[in-house]
């Protein structure tokens, strides 16, 4: 095969995939191998790849590509999410551009839309996934609307209402009056935002006086249906058993006590509005309060809004608070900073309301998932520091409102069959409901039968997905699911911890016994370089196919783990990529460099023996520190350990040390240690960035499919001699300062030197060689004293020489150094001369002071060494 001249990353990306794939190098079956088993976190299935799917998927593709190197039985399970509250927002918009609306459509014809839109745009991120190199088992790819995925959701749901833990509840939820739907506490995110303090007088019944309540929602007054008082607060003794008239509405309303009122905050004085606040609703249920909700579901007023039915929340609060002004209730207003809940999908105030839900019990669930991670270590989360985040949750675990006012999903599998709220059954089709219900009712008929229109949330299909996607729930003693589960290693975000990751642990205790995975891998956020986060409204994002485009995949891959190190966030700069790209090229350059020499049968050089004796050594203690990396899942470092191993110590050294002479022939023992070591490079490569070294094992020689690097094996640990990396690192100092003389004198390197050494005893003679190849030397002497009229330098207690006749122009040097020498005392006098000056000693600041005393101990020294440099040539 003919080397192209440049590496191609276009050119060989899309074949050496297509390869992969053709040959089933990406597929897995059970056998008698120790399984690896990664589970893919679902992108949303409409989804496009962003910077954190590239990172987290990267860091999945190392892992799984290393374990198929090392024998291991590689399996990585593609998927995506339905994504039920993003999908159907997306849905319902594009409807709305069309002009319909949802409330128009039956459920099924709405749900054909989203299915539609579903196959449209679903799986692009699949084929991005693809572009990055990812060695996903694609025959596996799952959905969580599947028909086995969805039936084992809804056999869960059935199984976990049957053990008593999943109930339905009348409780204050959050609701997202944008998408119409409720949300777990986990995906309201709480903002300090500046809002407005109002204070508002109500008139006390039957009588003239009047009580004066601060409140951040004016127009919530309007549900309100008591004020509360502390009993132990002396200013409202005289309230007690006494009625207040609510503002606007008119309504009256008991004064109630309760020690729930704080005493200091605003007035002291609460109103109560059981349906719109939890803390409001628990006093209502305490005290047999009246319960008035005043909102729709996209949180417009109702009738109960009176001549503000119809309009937003917002727009009431400033017309109320107006309204309030003129009609003499608004006392004051004050500035004040509080917390407001917002949704994490579509960023809409939540708003607080009381709602029939499906809830599920997770104290009891939850204590396995909590010593699983924190008691056994079963399962084991890098870094660590995440594990006192996972305690705070766990052990402050509330029950899950897992339904949602959506039809995109599971539907909940609750069969209504009477007026009443008890009228109702669980079960997993319609056929076994109708049983249920004639063993109550033998009148009922199918056609009777109602089915709850919510759907499960789809964290309740997302919790399953390490179980589900092995067939684990519906048949839980197949061979996939006893062979794969638990898996080994998850890569997710640490935003999804207690969403996602608990949730996972919680359901693999409950329903496998067992932990879903053994190691929970959490990676940072990747943010620009200004430290924000990556987002589409601050343009901030890269596309990254067009990176791909730009650096080639293995080129991004290395630049975003160059810099990538576990729960840290990385910060992004195009120009990390480019460093990767520029290291494929170095790699691309130096198999050029190798497969362009000529081969012959002739003795091998010393120098290029203890060469590559030294490389072996070197690359098997880099070798133990990157396994010591990959065990600590210290991906980066593992990857840099690499790096420098390639770039550094084969490239530059080893290349150099065994290079023959400029149309030379190289020995073939040589030869072929180099191409092994070459070859055992790729392999650790190969993980990182397998694009580039596949193409290039593919050019060292013809291979089978069954000789392909994807399958080859991965380097073990050898025993390695210490001393020789400790010489060749003394060596290559030598070397250095040889170099940095020839650089400074403009001695040519095709110049030979002579090299003496003083106090020769700590460097072993077996490295004469490779400095005598390197540095250009013709001998290397031991003297007993220090040469006159050398140059010198120093490695650690040793000093070296080199003569200086015939090396370079003695006169030109001679004059050079005095010029030097003139221009730093010149330097040296005007610095003293401000140093001299008590003025400026006793008013610059210290620092200034400090820096110009530096300045003078510098010169001082500089003007020694060229001193004694200028008695070493006179």
């Amino acid at each position: 095969m003919e080397i192209p001249s440049k590496y191609e990353p276009n050119r060989v990306e899309g074949h050496w995939y297509s390869y992969w794939k053709e040959h089933d190098f990406f597929t897995s079956k059970p056998d008698d191998r120790e399984p690896y088993t990664i589970v893919i976190p679902p992108p949303n299935v409409t989804g496009v790849l962003h910077m954190g799917h590239m990172l987290n998927n990267t860091i999945q593709d190392v892992l799984i590509r290393r374990a198929r190197l090392m024998g291991k039985n590689a399996c990585w399970v593609p998927g995506a999410d339905h994504a039920a509250i993003a999908t159907e927002a997306k849905v319902v918009a594009k409807l709305k551009d069309e002009g319909i609306e949802k409330s128009d459509l039956t459920r099924e014809e709405f749900l054909k839309h989203v299915w539609d839109w579903t196959h449209e745009y679903g799986g692009v991120i699949f084929k991005q996934l693809e572009r990055l190199g990812c060695s996903l088992d694609w025959k596996r790819k799952k959905f969580t609307m599947d028909d086995d995925m969805s039936a084992s959701v809804i056999k869960v749901f059935v199984d976990l209402y049957e053990k008593g833990l999943i109930y339905r509840g009348y409780r204050m939820v959050n609701w997202d009056p944008q998408a119409k739907t409720t949300l777990s506490d986990e995906e309201v995110i709480y903002e300090e935002r500046q809002g407005t303090l109002y204070y508002l007088e109500y008139a006390i019944a039957d009588s003239d006086e009047k009580v004066t309540i601060a409140t951040t929602r004016p127009e919530t007054i309007l549900g309100d249906t008591a004020v509360c008082i502390n009993p132990k607060d002396e200013r409202y003794q005289h309230l007690k058993g006494k009625k207040a008239i609510v503002p606007i509405c008119n309504r009256v309303v008991p004064i109630i006590e309760d020690e729930y009122v704080d005493i200091e905050f605003g007035t002291g004085c609460l109103k109560v509005t059981p349906a719109h606040d939890e803390n409001d609703k628990n006093l209502g249920d305490k005290h047999v309060l009246d319960v008035v909700d005043i909102f729709n579901e996209d949180a417009s007023l109702n009738s109960y809004g009176l001549h503000y039915e119809g309009k937003d929340r917002f727009v009431v609060r400033k017309e109320i608070a107006k309204e309030l002004e003129e009609l003499g209730f608004l006392v004051k207003t004050e500035q004040h900073t509080n917390k407001v809940g917002t949704s994490e999908r579509t960023k809409a105030v939540i708003e607080p309301r009381l709602s029939d839900q499906w809830f599920l019990k997770m104290e009891k669930l939850a204590k396995p998932a909590l010593e699983g991670v924190l008691k056994t270590n079963d399962i084991k989360l890098h870094p660590k520091k995440f594990e006192n985040t996972y305690r705070h949750w766990m052990e402050n675990i509330r029950d899950w409102n897992i339904s949602r006012q959506l039809w995109w999903g599971q539907q909940i599998p609750a069969y209504y069959y009477g007026d009443g709220k008890e009228d109702f059954v669980v079960a997993e089709t319609k056929e076994q409901a109708l049983e249920k219900v004639k063993s109550r009712n033998p009148n009922i008929q199918e056609s009777d039968l109602r089915q709850d229109p919510d759907v499960v949330d789809t964290w309740f299909s997302a919790w399953l997905w390490p179980i589900t996607v092995f067939g684990g729930i519906l048949d839980p003693d197949n061979e996939e699911i006893s062979y794969y589960y638990p898996t080994s290693d998850l890569i997710t975000g640490p935003d999804i911890l207690f969403f996602w990751v608990a949730r996972m642990i919680v359901s693999g205790y409950e329903y496998r016994g067992k932990r879903p995975f053994e190691n929970v891998y959490l990676t940072g956020l990747v943010r620009d370089k200004q430290r924000r986060k990556m987002s589409k409204s601050l343009g901030n994002s890269p596309d990254a196919l067009q990176l791909i485009e730009d650096f080639g995949a293995d080129g991004v891959r290395v630049g975003l783990l160059l810099s990538s190190p576990a729960g840290n966030d990385l910060l992004f700069d195009e120009a990390l990529c480019q460093q990767g790209k520029n290291f494929a090229n170095k790699i691309w350059n130096a198999f050029r460099l190798v497969k362009g020499w000529e081969v012959a049968d002739l003795p091998q050089p010393e120098a290029a023996k203890t060469g590559i004796d030294w490389y072996a050594a070197k690359f098997n203690q880099t070798l133990a520190e990157i396994e010591d990396h990959f065990s600590k899942y210290r991906i980066s470092d593992a990857l840099m350990a690499i790096y420098k191993l390639v770039w550094d110590d084969f490239c530059s050294w080893l290349l150099e040390i065994v290079k023959p002479a400029y149309q030379q022939p190289i020995d073939r023992a040589t030869f072929n240690a180099v191409i092994h070591w070459f070859e055992e490079n790729l392999k650790l490569l190969h993980p990182f960035m397998p694009f580039l070294t596949e193409e290039v094992w593919q050019h060292i020689a013809k291979r089978t499919p069954e000789q392909a690097l994807i399958i080859a094996n991965w380097p073990q640990v050898a025993e390695f001699e210490a001393s020789l990396i400790n010489d060749f690192d003394f060596a290559a100092e030598v070397i250095s300062g040889i170099r940095t003389i020839r650089k400074e004198k403009n001695i040519a390197q095709k110049e030979p030197l002579e090299l003496s050494v003083l106090n020769s005893g700590s460097v072993s003679p077996n490295m004469d060689a490779i400095m005598t190849k390197l540095g250009n030397v013709s001998t290397i002497n031991t003297v007993e004293a220090p040469m006159e009229g050398a140059l010198s330098f120093r490695v650690k207690s040793n000093e070296y020489f080199i003569p200086m006749s015939g090396a370079i122009d003695i006169e030109a040097e001679i004059k050079k150094i005095n010029e030097e020498l003139n221009y730093t005392r010149g330097f040296l006098q005007s610095v003293q001369k401000k140093l001299n000056n008590e003025r400026f000693v006793n008013n610059a600041p210290e620092k200034v002071v400090a820096i110009e005393k530096k300045k003078a101990a510098d010169a001082e020294a500089k003007i020694e060494t060229l001193e004694k440099s200028l008695a070493s040539l006179s």
